[in-house]
């Protein structure tokens, strides 16, 4: 079981994911936009952090950037899932919206076990 950090400006889009991770038997955590992730995160790390790319305060970009700029949490997996994975600089995967459960499931079970620089 993995402990998971969801981050999406919507609220519908949190709650699937949400679901999808806890019914899969992972322990999730939720954040609406990057700022509230990365004090999430600051608190208690997570083993994978799932964010969109496009929120308000703090964009997925963003908070990829802080995670890697800070040694303490550069090595947490990062996915995106996002209407546009070109934004998806620095995350490890990117899946695009709409996305397949099977396949959003398998990426991350992948980087939960293997961790950064393994997809």
């Amino acid at each position: 079981m993995g402990r998971i950090l969801v981050v999406d400006d919507e609220p519908d889009l949190r709650f699937l994911l949400h679901r999808f991770f806890e019914r899969a038997g992972h322990e999730v955590t939720e954040a609406g936009d990057g700022a509230d992730a990365l004090a999430s995160v600051r608190q208690s790390y997570p083993d994978l952090v799932v964010t969109d790319m496009m929120m308000p305060v703090m964009s997925g970009v963003e908070l990829i950037h802080h995670l890697r700029a800070d040694p303490a949490t550069a090595k947490i997996p990062v996915m995106a899932v996002s209407a546009d994975c070109h934004l998806a600089v620095g995350a490890d995967v990117a899946l695009g919206k709409p996305y397949q459960r099977a396949a959003l499931l398998e990426a991350a079970e992948r980087l939960l076990r293997e961790g950064r620089g393994t997809t």
